[in-house]
């Protein structure tokens, strides 16, 4: 990619991999300038979502970006709290994620995942006002679904590792009773 490219997809909106009544509808931050480009989700070659995913046993060999549209044969699905791409995610205001989480309640209403995985416990917080949320699950619902905080699987996020991730990722999928084939 170069920087012009990266720079005009500065701001730009992702679509959705979603349909309605999956198992696990994961929720991530907003896309990345490297999302927005290729149009895939969790697209930086130092995003760990893929592997995560895999290790933790929701598929049974590890995606690529540009297969999403398969998880929606394991009734899997991925959204956004903020639908806008920016270089990080700091760029994001308070209000933006309040807004955020509006738009989400209403497409989880929609579309009634039985879970609403969101990756990044802090944009959970701020998306609704919930200060002291924890990873892992959450006493509230969204839009009707039960509601699972996971981490950030950003490269930034040095807090954890691809291991500890997947850890974290398989006690969701144990609890919603999972097995690879969907």
């Amino acid at each position: 990619m170069t920087p012009e490219e990266l720079q005009a997809a500065r701001d730009r909106v992702v679509p959705d991999v979603v349909a309605g009544g999956l198992r696990v509808l994961f929720c991530g931050i907003n896309p990345s300038i490297m999302t927005a480009t290729t149009g895939h989700h969790f697209a930086h070659p130092g995003n760990r979502f893929w592997p995560v995913l895999h290790l933790s046993g929701f598929t049974p060999r590890q995606l690529k970006p540009s297969e999403q549209e398969q998880l929606l044969g394991f009734g899997l699905g991925i959204t956004n709290v903020v639908a806008r791409a920016t270089a990080r995610a700091d760029e994001l205001g308070p209000e933006e994620f309040r807004e955020g989480g509006r738009v989400l309640s209403a497409k989880v209403e929609k579309l009634r995942p039985l879970w609403l995985a969101v990756v990044g416990v802090t944009a959970y917080r701020t998306a609704f006002g919930d200060r002291r949320a924890r990873i892992g699950p959450q006493e509230r619902t969204v839009g009707g679904a039960r509601v699972w905080a996971l981490p950030n699987p950003s490269g930034l996020n040095a807090h954890w590792t691809v291991r500890t991730m997947a850890e974290e990722y398989a006690r969701l999928a144990r609890t919603a009773g999972w097995d690879a084939a969907g």
